[in-house]
Parts: structure tokens; sequence; C-alpha cells
């Protein structure tokens, strides 16, 4: 399942008691995912790491009242009166047999012992996939017949427009867009490999260290030797301020870039900065001058940066021909 998809889907599964797990391998957005839409919701989060609790965690310890035993539930469940919120179980596969099954009657009877989760609270869960070379256990079946399963996978569309509202580095997702199989790779050998997550990584390092330059010798550690490689030669050949500058200055008469690599670091550089007077006036002139295929890609993260782009005269006169394709 796309990440939009999953988010959809979540907001109407807040809307209902069963519980959500999502699959998917590490670095993908999972957690992220969880808290943008209980955020939207305005919904609080409790965020449990079920990997690093023991067994008596959930219930608590015993207090002696009146000469009775007592459980005292852990201080940072729900507590009773709390408003709505989602409990969130995050790496529950990766807890031991033990956890999981201390993790039953809470997911399905939403109470461990004499402890009552309160209502209006959703239990949603995540977890990696066996494959993905992280720690887990096999998940009993008596705990995954509680859950609603979903698996995430990544797509560099939705990723893009991610990246694109939270101002990544414009290098960073123009790469992407040229090399979209280098989104997510499968782990290896090296503890370093490309992720969504790795990737927003390597666009703070960029921010703090001023370009690719000043951190080369860094990136190998963050996204993997291989996907560094590439990244570094994209940046060598299609890295041109220059060409930016000048298109910015007469966007209706400068020459524009012939290859595909400088193309994608347009297109996304102008996107990246969309609050700015002249890269919106650029964008929307160069929507005639593109090619078809970029043009289309230009309008997209135009919208998805500055959706009052919409009521450009320029970008009206574009989509009279290329509606279909925009909605497509």
């Amino acid at each position: 399942m796309k990440p939009g998809r999953l988010i959809h889907v979540l907001e109407s599964l807040l809307k209902q008691r069963w519980p959500a797990f999502i699959w998917g391998p590490p670095g993908i957005g999972k957690s992220a995912i969880v808290r943008s839409v209980a955020a939207a919701a305005k919904l609080p989060v409790i965020d449990l790491r079920a990997s690093l609790l023991d067994p008596t965690d959930l219930r608590g310890i015993p207090a002696i009242i009146d000469g009775r035993a007592v459980w005292c539930p852990p201080d940072f469940l729900p507590k009773p009166g709390d408003p709505p919120g989602v409990l969130f179980l995050d790496e529950i596969n990766a807890a031991p047999p033990l956890v999981q099954a201390s993790l039953y009657q809470l997911v399905l009877d939403r109470r461990v012992g004499e402890y009552e989760l309160p209502p209006g609270w959703w239990i949603v869960a995540a977890g990696n996939r066996q494959h993905d070379r992280a720690v887990t256990f096999r998940m009993s079946s008596a705990l995954a017949n509680r859950f609603v399963h979903i698996n995430l996978e990544a797509n560099i569309d939705d990723w893009r427009e991610w990246a694109i509202g939270a101002g990544l580095d414009p290098l960073v997702f123009s790469f992407l867009g040229f090399r979209p199989a280098l989104l997510l790779e499968e782990p290896g050998t090296q503890p370093a490999y490309a992720t969504p997550r790795s990737w927003e990584m390597l666009s703070d390092v960029l921010k703090t260290f001023g370009g690719p330059k000043e951190c080369a010798d860094l990136i190998p550690g963050i996204v993997g030797e291989g996907p560094a490689r590439e990244f570094m030669a994209f940046v060598k050949t299609a890295a041109n301020m220059k060409t930016i500058d000048a298109i910015l200055a007469d966007p209706a008469g400068a020459a524009l870039p012939q290859s595909l690599d400088t193309l994608y670091v347009l297109t996304s550089w102008l996107a990246h900065s969309a609050a700015r007077e002249d890269a919106v006036a650029a964008a929307a002139a160069l929507l005639q001058r593109l090619p078809a295929e970029f043009a289309v890609i230009l309008a997209r993260d135009m919208l998805r940066a500055k959706p009052a782009f919409a009521r450009n005269a320029k970008y009206r006169e574009f989509m009279k021909h290329n509606a279909s394709i925009i909605s497509g």
C-alpha cells in the first residue's frame, strides 16, 4: 500500500475499534505516518517500543491494600479520564514472545489485569518484516489475529510530495526523481543503505554542512556506497546555479538545459523555492517551454508546494491542454 493510501486508510480506521498493524521495512516512515494522522485528528500519541518492555511492564507491580494484592498499572499507559488518543505499539514483533503474550488482552479486550484502556483510545502497531534483516520474533497467530494488517510500500510520487512539503534539499528529491529505484534498497552487509529516512537524514546533513562537496565523505555512511557515488555524480553534472539564475532572470527567453538530470534539478529547485515570487513566475513561464513530461512534473510539484499556483493565469492556460495528464 502506498503511503498516501495508508494515511487515508488510517484516518478511516480511527472511527472503529479494531487495531491496525503496519508492516514495512526499516526507515520507510511507519511511525511518522501514524503521528501525522494523529496530529491531523488532534489526538495525542503514546509511543511504546514493545521491544524494550518486560512482560511485567504492562500489568504493573502489586501493592498490598487492606491485606489484598492490587496491581498498580504503569504510568506510561493512558489514565482514566484522559482525552481520546492513539496508543502506538512500535516494534511489536521485535518483542520477545512473553511480552507479546502480555499484549494479547490489551489489544483485543482493551485491558490488562485490572487496567482498562480509557474510551476513545485507538491501538495501532507497527513492525518490520522477517526478511528485512531486522530483529524480529515470530508473532503468534493469537496476537496476529487481533489486527487489521496493512503492508506499507515505498512510493516515489508520495515521497516527493512529502519531501517538497517538508522542505528537503532539492538536490535530494531531484536525484530520486532521476533515480527512483534508489529510494529504498534492501539492507546488505554494510550498515548504511538507502531508505526514505536515510535520504531525509542526508538532506539535513547537506543543509548543516552547506552542500554535497563539504560533506562528501559522510554521504556513503548515510545512504550507502553505491547510492552515494551516484548522488555525487548527479550533483557534479546537474547542479548548476548559474543556469537556474539565468532562467530566473529571463524565464521566457533563457536557454533551457537539455540533460535529464539538470531538468530534474531545475523543476525541483523551483518547487522548493515556491515562496519566492521570481520562482513562481519562472515556473509559470516554463510550463509552455519545458518538454511535456517535465512541464507536468513542475506543475504537480508547484501545486504541492504552493496550492495558490492553481490561480496563476499561465498555469490555467497550461491546464486547458493538459488537464487529463495532470490528474492522471
